[in-house]
C-alpha cells in the first residue's frame, strides 16, 4: 500500500481536500485594507468632495478673496478679509485729499494764469486751466500713492487702505492707475462727466457684498480698514 496519502484517523487531512479550504468571496477586500468598501482611503486625509479634506482656496468668485469661504460660492465672500472700510471714513478721506491737492495747486495756478483782465471769457478759460491742472495733479498723486503703499494721506488719516480684491495686496501698477483714472478723468467730459462722477462715488452705498465704487470694480480693488 502506498504511503503518500495519510491514512484515515491519522489526524492530518489531505492538502487537496476541497471541503477544508477556506472559501474566498470574489468581492472580499484585501486582508490588510481594513475597509469594507475596497480599501479606498476615507476621512480628512482622503481629500476630494466625498472623502473629507480641506476645500481648495478661495478667490474673488470662489468664496472669500483672501482664501476663505466655499469654493463653489456658498460660503461667506468676506471670509478672511479685513473689515470693509465705512463709507463715512472713505468720504472724509476723499475730502482730506481734495483739500491737500486742490488748495495749493489752485493757488499756484491762480498766480501763474491770473491777470488783470477779469472779463467773463478770460475768467472761464482760467478756471478751465486751473481745474485741468488740479485734476492732473490729483491723478498723479493718487496713482503714485496707491501703487506704492495702498493709501493716500487722507486714507492714512482715516486708517483705511485700498487692497486687491483677489489677495489683499497693495494695488498693482495697472490696478492703481486704472482706479485713479476712472475716478478722476471722466470729469473732463462736460455735463456727463459730472453725472458719472456722482454715480461712481455713490455706487458703494448699495453695492454688495464688497461696497465697491465703479473705480473699484474697474481696478478689482476693495477698501478695507487698517484699525
Amino acid at each position: 500500500m502506498s504511503t503518500d496519502q495519510p491514512r484515515p484517523g491519522s489526524g492530518e487531512p489531505p492538502e487537496d481536500d476541497p471541503f477544508l479550504k477556506k472559501p474566498q468571496h470574489p468581492q472580499e477586500p484585501p486582508a490588510d485594507s481594513g475597509d469594507p468598501y475596497g480599501g479606498a482611503p476615507r476621512g480628512p486625509a482622503a481629500g476630494g468632495p466625498y472623502g473629507g479634506g480641506p476645500p481648495p482656496g478661495g478667490g474673488p468668485y470662489g468664496g472669500g478673496p483672501y482664501g476663505g469661504g466655499d469654493p463653489y460660492g456658498a460660503g461667506d465672500p468676506l471670509a478672511g478679509m479685513p473689515p470693509l472700510a465705512g463709507r463715512g471714513r472713505r468720504l472724509v478721506a476723499r475730502i482730506i485729499d481734495a483739500v491737500l491737492i486742490g488748495v495749493p495747486v489752485g493757488l499756484i495756478m491762480w498766480f501763474i494764469v491770473g491777470g488783470v483782465d477779469y472779463t467773463a471769457t478770460n475768467e472761464s478759460g482760467r478756471q478751465s486751466v486751473v481745474s485741468g491742472v488740479t485734476m492732473l495733479a490729483y491723478l498723479i498723486y493718487e496713482g503714485i500713492m496707491l501703487t506704492t503703499r495702498g493709501q493716500t494721506v487722507g486714507k492714512m488719516a482715516m486708517k483705511i487702505r485700498v487692497a486687491m480684491l483677489e489677495n489683499g495686496a497693495i494695488p498693482t501698477a495697472q490696478a492703481g492707475w486704472v482706479r485713479a483714472a476712472v475716478y478722476t478723468l471722466p470729469e473732463v467730459i462736460p455735463c456727463c462727466g459730472t453725472i458719472f462722477w456722482l454715480l461712481n462715488v455713490l455706487w458703494c452705498t448699495w453695492d454688495k457684498p464688497y461696497q465697491q465704487c465703479l473705480h473699484d470694480k474697474a481696478a478689482r480693488t476693495v477698501v478695507v480698514s487698517t484699525a
